[in-house]
């Protein structure tokens, strides 16, 4: 789901932890070695991100917060902020001529630049996360 959330609303607070939890507390953040990626550069995004995105030639960044359920991939267009929110259950991601994530029939790729490179170890993290909970919905033991 996309929400904007250039402005506190509780509602929408209230639905972005019930999909993905509630944000990590600073100690809990310190203890995970950060929860949080630098900003990437946007390639491209499906059709569902159009407007969302700058439609001038400017430079579209976005970055990633890690939850206990989930991400929320926070876009910054202009003035206005926008939050991604998936579950880790509907995530996936590839890593190709720069770094994708897919979820709920959308799709942002990252350019493959030194931003991208910068964080190497929170992608790493990040697939860790998502391996480890896709084992609580394992088929087969």
């Amino acid at each position: 789901m996309i929400f904007n959330t250039t402005h506190a609303n509780k509602e929408i607070e209230t639905s972005i932890n019930g999909l993905v939890g509630k944000a990590y507390s600073f100690f809990e953040a310190i203890k995970r070695k950060g929860v949080g990626s630098k900003r990437m550069m946007i390639a491209e995004v499906s059709q569902g991100f159009k407007n969302v995105m700058n439609t001038v030639s400017d430079l579209n960044y976005a970055n990633i917060e890690i939850r206990e359920k989930g991400i929320i991939v926070h876009i910054n267009k202009g003035l206005k902020n926008y939050s991604w929110v998936i579950p880790f259950y509907q995530l996936h991601t590839y890593k190709t001529n720069g770094y994708s994530i897919y979820g709920q029939g959308n799709f942002i790729r990252f350019t493959n630049n030194k931003l991208l490179q910068e964080n190497k170890k929170f992608i790493e993290k990040l697939t860790d996360l998502k391996i480890e909970n896709d084992k609580n919905y394992a088929f087969y033991e």
